[in-house]
Order: structure tokens, then C-alpha cells, then sequence
């Protein structure tokens, strides 16, 4: 079994080359833009390419400085996102390769490049080379076997988690196939197997090549290699790119320099980003071609994603097998974690449910920008996860779309509102004044009812019963609770008994949904 000097190195970028070649025009048929680059195979190989030919013109005393010489390279010669992305699979290997090169030190290599490639990317996806990247550094963690075993492990992982990316992608389910950047890695895993073994490995990977459809220019891509930034300046850079357009990420060498790369319909701007904050240069920039749309029929031809607040709420979606991006709470997501979560959604048009005013405007900000003019995005304005979820139980995929839009945004704005907080300081309000503690009733944003403190389990049970007593006095047939991080672990156990006592003829749903600005919410429809 080969050890791994500078020799194999440069084999294994010379492998890395000739398999991504031999996959090119079959990676870039999968290409399910913009999950993937328009190119997604010949960005790769461009990359790879550049980077032996670096390699080939230094004279690296080991494998350790082979790989640095190695990394650098990738990341000048990065084309398109998943060219940077590979670069910092490459340069995640050098940052640790010292002392000897073995199984031990593959199997952490492997964990610090998924860490640099995920955090070159301003949001990563579900289902893409990013996913694959960090299936393959949590099956080989802490393996100490031999070097060719570890690699071995580490390419069939990566074919495994391949097979699985339709099924976390539902673009990629749409049209059939796997993703395009996730196969080009497995190719250069595989390579490093034939070198370190002798026995280059053969695996029956599943491909769905499609015909690259018909394609328009809508975008431009950018790319810049940006010398003297400092890097406490990077996370304004990606913020500022994002509000541009998609697909960002800020890639570094490891020796001061970065690789910038964004979709977007300004180049000025996007260069100006960069000019503010170091030197930008061999900048770059191509036309962005997007190919139409999927054709409906047999497949998914529209599809539902939510934004919320609250880590319990977004799981309960997920679970549903709804897109989701759920926000810190208090917080707003920028365009490009929007335009991220449109680009999760398969077909031409997608619904999106906001679960609050803020994050409404959000997500209309988000359907308006150049990046997703080529879908067919409606926002259906929501104030409160209460009503997401009653948008989502009318929602009939077997429905005109224009009909489902249309049955969810009436069941949302049909949807009465309650809310339990706890007041945190003393305030005046229309039912009197509230101590801090207290806790404070509201009926579609106007305070109902203040009870004293403390917020036990007794009281807050009593106020929910007379805000919901407020609320199906004018009708109602079914009642949704939503309990907050600060409820108490009882409240929606002893609200369910008191209101079906109370309220016989009403249907009760309840659900831990996370939120921290109330202990309850409520919805009737």
C-alpha cells in the first residue's frame, strides 16, 4: 500500500483530472440549476486542472507541502461554486497535514475540510456536495485503520450519501437525479483510492443523465481571487454579497488569499464588495445560464416551504415533508437564506407561508429579487405560525394551483389569533396596567386580559381558557395550541382537559413549537 509523498500527490491530482474529464459531460448533464452550477463538471475539472498544473511547476520537498502547493492552486483556479467548494476539500487536507501522513490523519483531515467547505458557503443545502462532504468526515472520525482503508471508507460513503441526495433535495427528486457537485467529489475520492491502493475502485453509481434543457442568460457569475482582506471582515463580505444574489461563498487558502463567488445580476456592486475591503483580481465573469424550468407532469410541479421562528415548530414541519428555514428568534433572514430555501423547492411555483409580519416581509423581499425571477413565487402573508399551519391544512397538491393559493390564503387570514406572553417590565395598556411577571392576553394583537403573577401552570391554564372563551364566541370548530419554550410542561395537557370540558363540540390540536417571545399561542379557525 502506497504512503503518501509528494509523488502521490501529484498522482492523485493527476487522477482527480482525468476522472472529473471522463465524468464531465455527465456531470454537467445532471446539473439541476441552481442547486448546481450551470457547469457544475467542468467548474470541478477547471479547478482540479489548475491546481496539478501548479503542483507540476513547484518542487515540494513532501506531501505536506505538496498538498499546500496543491490547496493554493485550487483556490486560484476555483471556478463556479462547486470549484470553490472542492478547493476547500483540497486545502482542508493541507491545513493538517504534519507530522505523518496516515489513516489517523486522513480520517481528521477529512473532518477539517468538511468544516472550511461548510463555512465558505453562506448557507449550505440539504443534498448537495456539502451533505455528502459531512457524511463522509462523520463515518471516517476517529478511524485509525491504515491509510488506503480510510480512503476506501471515506469513497464509499460518499457513493452511499450520493444515492441518498434526491430524497433530501426536492429539485433533485423532481428531475431524477442525484447531485451533480456530490458525484464529482465521489470521483475524487475515488481517485485518491487508486492511488493509495493500486486498485482504482469501481462503483456502480446511479446516474439519471438528463439532456441539458434549453437555457437563457438571466444572471452574470462572479468570481475574484481578493488578496489583503482581513478576515474579521469576511462575514460582512458574505452579508453583503448575499443581499446581491445566491450561491456565495468566500474561500480561503490558507495563505491570505480568498476565492469570491456570487450570482447576481449586478457585477459592479459585487466587485465593489470586494474592493472595499482588500485587492480583488483575476476577476471573472460569465453569463449565468439557467436552464427552463422542469416541465409539470408526473412530477412535482409546485411546491409549499415556510419560514418560521422556533427549532420545535420547524421540525414539526419537516416532519411533513415541508421545506423550512427556521430563524433564530428575533431575528430576520437575509435574501440569500431566502432565495437558499426557494432554491430547495422543486417545480415553477412556490408557495411561501411566513410565520410572522417580519419574517413576511422577508420572504417578500426575497420573491421580488433578480435571483428568483424565474420562478413563480407567492407569498401568503401570515402573522403567526398559527396561521401556517392552518394554510397548510387546507393545502390539496391535487388542487388547481391558483385554487390551493387561494384556499390556503383564506384559511389563514380566516384564522383568529391568541397569545399568552409574559410581561418583562411594567407597561399601560388598554385593560390596565401590567407588572412585570404578569402575564398578558392578547386577541389578534390587542391585550384582552392581564392576570397577576407568577406564571404558574393554574394561572396561565385560566388565561388561556378566557382568551379562547373570547374567541369562540364567535364560533369556531377547531382550536390550535402552540406552546412556547417558557411553558410549563403541563399547561397543554390541563388546557386540553378544561376545554373539553368547556367547549365539547371544538376539535383540539396541540404542539411544542419552540417560540420564545410567548408561552402559548392560539389559533380558532
Amino acid at each position: 500500500m502506497r504512503v503518501l509523498d509528494a509523488a502521490a500527490v501529484a498522482a492523485w491530482a493527476a487522477g482527480c483530472v482525468h476522472s472529473l474529464a471522463s465524468l464531465r459531460p455527465a456531470i454537467d448533464g445532471i446539473n439541476v440549476y441552481p442547486v448546481a452550477d450551470s457547469d457544475t463538471g467542468s467548474n470541478m475539472l477547471f479547478t482540479m486542472t489548475g491546481a496539478a498544473a501548479e503542483l507540476a511547476g513547484a518542487t515540494p520537498a513532501d506531501a505536506a507541502e505538496a498538498l499546500k502547493v496543491l490547496a493554493r492552486g485550487a483556490v486560484a483556479s476555483a471556478k463556479g461554486n462547486s470549484g470553490v467548494i472542492l478547493s476547500q476539500v483540497v486545502r482542508g487536507l493541507a491545513d493538517r497535514a504534519e507530522g505523518e501522513l496516515d489513516g489517523a490523519w486522513l480520517a481528521t483531515a477529512l473532518g477539517h475540510a468538511d468544516e472550511v467547505a461548510t463555512g465558505a458557503v453562506s448557507r449550505p443545502v440539504a443534498g448537495t456536495i456539502l451533505t455528502v462532504l459531512h457524511a463522509v468526515a462523520l463515518a471516517v472520525r476517529g478511524d485509525t485503520s491504515t491509510l488506503g482503508e480510510v480512503a476506501l471508507k471515506a469513497a464509499k460513503e460518499a457513493a452511499y450519501a450520493l444515492e441518498k441526495t434526491p430524497e433530501q433535495l426536492p429539485a433533485l427528486a423532481k428531475a431524477g437525479v442525484v447531485d451533480a457537485g456530490a458525484r464529482g467529489l465521489v470521483a475524487v475520492l475515488d481517485a485518491l483510492v487508486g492511488v493509495l491502493t493500486g486498485a482504482p475502485i469501481e462503483q456502480d453509481h446511479a446516474l439519471e443523465v438528463h439532456a441539458a434543457p434549453h437555457a437563457e442568460a438571466y444572471a452574470w457569475e462572479v468570481m475574484y481571487l481578493l488578496d489583503g482582506v482581513d478576515e474579521a471582515s469576511l462575514p460582512t463580505l458574505r452579508k453583503e454579497l448575499s443581499g446581491l444574489g445566491d450561491s456565495v461563498t468566500v474561500a480561503g487558502d490558507g495563505s491570505g488569499s480568498h476565492a469570491v463567488h456570487v450570482h447576481c445580476a449586478d457585477i459592479g456592486a459585487a466587485i465593489e464588495a470586494g474592493l472595499t475591503l482588500g485587492r480583488p483580481r483575476k476577476i471573472r465573469v460569465e453569463p449565468l445560464l439557467t436552464p427552463t424550468p422542469i416541465e409539470p407532469g408526473g412530477g412535482i410541479d409546485r411546491t409549499v416551504v415556510a419560514v418560521v421562528h422556533g427549532g420545535a415548530l420547524a421540525e414539526l414541519l419537516r416532519a411533513e415533508s415541508i421545506p423550512v428555514l427556521a430563524v433564530p428568534e428575533g431575528g430576520t433572514p437575509s435574501v440569500e437564506d431566502m432565495i437558499s430555501l426557494l432554491n430547495e423547492a422543486a417545480g415553477q411555483h412556490v408557495t411561501v407561508l411566513p410565520g410572522s409580519v417580519a419574517l413576511t416581509a422577508a420572504a417578500d423581499a426575497a420573491a421580488g429579487h433578480a435571483v428568483a425571477a424565474d420562478r413563480d413565487v407567492v407569498v401568503i402573508p401570515c402573522v403567526s405560525p398559527v396561521q401556517v399551519l392552518a394554510a397548510l391544512a387546507v393545502h390539496d397538491a391535487g388542487r388547481r394551483t391558483n385554487d390551493d393559493v387561494v384556499a390556503m390564503a383564506e384559511a389563514a387570514a380566516a384564522t383568529r389569533r391568541g397569545e399568552l406572553r409574559i410581561a418583562q417590565e411594567e407597561s399601560l395598556t388598554w385593560v390596565g396596567r401590567a407588572q412585570s411577571g404578569d402575564v398578558v392576553g392578547l386577541v389578534d394583537d390587542e391585550v384582552v386580559l392581564i392576570e397577576p403573577a407568577p406564571a404558574s401552570e393554574t394561572n396561565l391554564v385560566a388565561a388561556a381558557m378566557k382568551v379562547l372563551n373570547r374567541m369562540l364566541a364567535l364560533g369556531g370548530e377547531l382550536v390550535t395550541v402552540l406552546s412556547g419554550a417558557a411553558a410549563p410542561p403541563g399547561v397543554a395537557g390541563e388546557l386540553a382537559e378544561q376545554l373539553r370540558v368547556e367547549h365539547p363540540e371544538v376539535e383540539l390540536t396541540s404542539y411544542a413549537s419552540g417560540q420564545a417571545d410567548a408561552v402559548l399561542l392560539m389559533g380558532v379557525e
